[in-house]
C-alpha cells in the first residue's frame, strides 16, 4: 500500500462551491480507476473546524505503485496541474490499513495527523508506536477506516482516518469528505504491511 497526498492552498476568500461543484461533476471519473484503494476528495475552509485556509487537498491509498504511477502520469491529474499549477505530491509507504467499525458507512470527515521521528529515536519503535496508536483508532465506533503510513526520507509518520460523522476533538487535521473513490478498497492489505 502507498499514500498519497497532495494540498492545493487556495485564496482566503476563494468560493469553495467551485471545488465543490468540480468534485460533483469529476470525482467520479476515479470510481474504477486501476489500482486505487481510496480516493478520499478533502477540503477544509477558513474558520471552519480550525482551519486558517481554503484548500483542495485529496488523499490516496494505492494498492499498487502502477496504479499511482498511472495516474500522475494521466489526464486527470494533468488537468489538475493545468487549473492549480503542479503541486507537491507527498507520498508514503504504508505500515498499516484497517477498515473500521464503521467501514459501510458514506465517510463524513477525515483527520490527517503528520509527525516527524524524534532526533534520536529508533524507527522501529516509532513504528510500534504508530501501530499500537492505529489499533485504538480503528476500533472507535464512528471509524470507516484508517491508515498509517511513513516517508523514510524525512522519517515522517502519517495517520489518516475516514469518520462517518464529526471527527473527534484533537484527532489532527479536520477535512471535509465530499465523495470518495474506492474501487479497490477490498485489495488494500490489512492490518500490519510486512
Amino acid at each position: 500500500m502507498h499514500a498519497m497526498q497532495y494540498e492545493i492552498t487556495l485564496p482566503a476568500d476563494y468560493d469553495m462551491d467551485i471545488i465543490r461543484n468540480r468534485v460533483a461533476t469529476r470525482g467520479h471519473l476515479l470510481d474504477d480507476f486501476p489500482g486505487l484503494g481510496i480516493k478520499a476528495y478533502l477540503t477544509r475552509e477558513r474558520g471552519v473546524d480550525g482551519s486558517p485556509v481554503n484548500q483542495c487537498a485529496p488523499f490516496y491509498l494505492w494498492t499498487t505503485p502502477e496504479g499511482m504511477n498511472s495516474f500522475l502520469w494521466s489526464p486527470g491529474f494533468q488537468g489538475v496541474v493545468q487549473d492549480f499549477g503542479r503541486p507537491e505530491v507527498q507520498h508514503w509507504t504504508g505500515l498499516a490499513h484497517e477498515e473500521g467499525p464503521a467501514a459501510g458507512a458514506v465517510p463524513r470527515a477525515a483527520t490527517r495527523r503528520r509527525e516527524r521521528l524524534a532526533p534520536g529515536e529508533a524507527p522501529v519503535d516509532a513504528v510500534e508506536r504508530a501501530l499500537a496508536e492505529h489499533a485504538r483508532v480503528t476500533g472507535l465506533d464512528s471509524v470507516a477506516a484508517a491508515a498509517v503510513a511513513i516517508d523514510p526520507r524525512r522519517w515522517e509518520l502519517v495517520h489518516f482516518t475516514l469518520w462517518a460523522g464529526a471527527a473527534p476533538d484533537a484527532a489532527g487535521e479536520v477535512f471535509q469528505v465530499l465523495h470518495v473513490s474506492d474501487p479497490h478498497r477490498g485489495a488494500l492489505p490489512r492490518g500490519r504491511q510486512w
